[in-house]
């Protein structure tokens, strides 16, 4: 036997963790700076600069109620937005995962056109055609813009889920004398019901965190964004960052919320086909 030391193997390193976790905090250093000077000491208008750690902001949140009516217009926009397109691009995502038919391919491209498309064409494109169709700008131009670009979104989305579904499931429901409508209700909706709730949440948050297209359907609506945008000139408040926080931790519990989704539906377990 030979007298040598067995030889180590050296480990690489992981790093394609490393460089995960780097990009993970430079995408979210940002909202890091939004949440921190939430809580900023300022006397003034410009919360640029760190002077002091105060929770009054957070009992004062309310306190220019054109930012509180803006930031509640998102709300409603981006509620609507989310429901119109969820249900419209869930039902366009099944229909061409599912069946073929005259116009799929030119549907196709229509979809992926406005995924693509630069905001300031898509707005642009929309406020000449309500200009044409005598169309006051307004709250409802705002809906139908911000459905128009999110529902290609919520139908790619839906349509991936569809192509992996199982069709003996719905033809196992059939024999079982189902109709076409309790087969629906029964199985085909739970099984793409959390692709239709990530689409639904994605166009939610297209619709919040839009700027360019919204400025040019508005009329004279105005959102948080645009609020933000013009109150830079002399100083943007304490309370949008608040406001930004709660944004934010909104967002998270969605999405929270969606991932768990499937856990609540089988009883706070997996699935026993994903159980090892």
């Amino acid at each position: 036997m030979s007298g040598r030391a067995p030889r180590r193997h050296r480990r690489t390193p992981d790093w394609g963790r490393y460089l995960t976790w780097a990009v993970l905090c430079w995408l979210f250093t940002p909202v890091g700076f939004v949440v921190l000077f939430g809580f900023n000491d300022i006397t003034g208008r410009q919360n640029v600069t760190w002077q002091g750690f105060t929770l009054r902001w957070y009992g004062r949140v309310f306190d220019y109620p054109d930012l509180t009516t803006a930031l509640l217009a998102t709300a409603a926009v981006g509620a609507l937005t989310m429901v119109i397109s969820g249900v419209v691009g869930g039902l366009l995502g099944l229909a061409l995962g599912r069946h073929r038919f005259r116009g799929r391919g030119a549907t196709d491209l229509v979809l992926f056109l406005a995924i693509c498309a630069p905001e300031v064409v898509i707005g642009a494109a929309l406020l000449s055609l309500f200009l044409t169709l005598n169309i006051a700008t307004g709250f409802a131009t705002v809906v139908v813009a911000h459905v128009a670009f999110t529902v290609s979104y919520v139908a790619v989305t839906v349509r991936v889920r569809v192509m992996t579904l199982d069709p003996r499931l719905e033809e196992a429901a059939r024999d079982l004398g189902a109709g076409p409508w309790t087969t629906f209700r029964l199985v085909t909706l739970p099984a793409l019901l959390p692709a239709v709730t990530a689409g639904g949440l994605l166009a939610l948050a297209l619709s919040v965190d839009d700027f360019v297209i919204t400025s040019f359907v508005r009329g004279d609506v105005t959102t948080f964004p645009l609020w933000v945008w013009g109150a830079t000139r002399a100083g943007v408040p304490p309370q949008v960052n608040v406001m930004g926080t709660v944004v934010f931790v909104a967002g998270v519990l969605l999405a929270v919320g969606n991932v768990l989704l499937p856990f609540t539906r089988h009883g706070g377990s997996l699935p026993a086909r994903r159980r090892r």
